[in-house]
């Protein structure tokens, strides 16, 4: 019995382990590939990320603009304003060098996909 109990906390230790290797933090430079349909672009993006909060700059085709959103273990959500409107994104974080996801351009551009690189 004494055996099963250290087996059990031994694999809940390996699993809180590996939850907590997903808690990655974005901070720096990246360059999204986008694609809306057929049309798209590279836009890059600037993160700070302190705990579950992103704050940053968006720099695309849309001209520059101020980020905000969050970081919750493998997934994130962000969203910004352009002059073509309200923009957002969501994704997961697949590596320390790698996101993908979902994104809105609202009537400007439309809903798309992208995928990000850490420079």
């Amino acid at each position: 019995m004494l055996a099963v109990m250290r087996m059990i906390r031994i694999v809940v230790l390996l699993i809180l382990a590996a939850a907590l290797s997903f808690a990655a933090d974005i901070t720096g430079k990246w360059t999204f590939t986008v694609d809306l349909g057929g049309q798209g672009g590279t836009p890059t993006f600037e993160f700070t990320q302190k705990g579950d909060a992103l704050t940053g700059m968006y720099h695309g085709q849309f001209g520059e603009a101020k980020l905000a959103g969050t970081v919750k273990g493998d997934k994130i959500e962000f969203t910004f304003g352009s002059e073509a409107g309200s923009v957002k994104y969501s994704g997961t974080i697949e590596s320390a060098t790698k996101i993908s996801g979902t994104c809105d351009y609202g009537e400007a551009a439309g809903k798309g996909t992208f995928t990000g690189v850490k420079n």
